[in-house]
């Protein structure tokens, strides 16, 4: 299974994966336009891969049989201020 990943130029760290490149006739448009202009990252074999980077490749390719895209989004960002807090017990007082 090929399918074309785009990054976001509005969206730091947020990829489009699309079954056909250039082909975003099943992404929403609402999502386009949020989206931006697609920037080619790359294509891939799915069929080739056992994992992706940040996302859950099976999730990945159920989402491009049934909907025709998949959409990465950035991980959420860790509160280092209240992991710090956490590690030195400052929150327990």
């Amino acid at each position: 299974m090929l399918c074309a990943v785009y990054r976001s130029p509005k969206k730091a760290q947020t990829y489009l994966f699309v079954k056909k490149r250039d082909d975003f006739s099943e992404v929403p448009d609402e999502l386009k336009s949020m989206f931006g202009s697609p920037i080619l990252v790359t294509i891939i074999n799915l069929a080739t891969k056992t994992k992706l980077g940040l996302a859950d490749i099976n999730k990945v390719k159920e989402n491009l049989l049934t909907q025709g895209y998949y959409l990465q989004l950035p991980p959420p960002e860790e509160d280092l201020l209240k992991a710090h807090r956490a590690e030195l017990k400052l929150d327990q007082l």
